[in-house]
């Protein structure tokens, strides 16, 4: 169950595309050509904001790990004095 629910919030954003992609060819096949458009749009709109989300997640754990360090090497400066 737990590797489901990692699998899941990994891939989410490319589950989501490959739907929409889905539903876009569906549009299209059945007459409505720019209602599948539109909905095909979305692809790269939702592959694009992932990785936006993902930078700034990543950024904000790189920050967070770099003002722990900073912080051991601040303490271990004032054991030695």
């Amino acid at each position: 169950m737990n590797k489901l629910k990692l699998y899941i919030s990994l891939y989410y954003p490319v589950i989501l595309s490959f739907l929409s992609f889905l539903y876009s060819v569906s549009l299209w096949f059945s007459g409505y050509k720019l209602e599948g458009i539109f909905v095909g749009i979305w692809v790269p709109s939702i592959l694009a904001f992932a990785i936006c989300i993902r930078q700034r997640r990543n950024d904000f754990f790189r920050t967070i790990a770099a003002q722990n360090l900073f912080n051991a090497k601040q303490k271990r400066k004032g054991r030695k004095k």
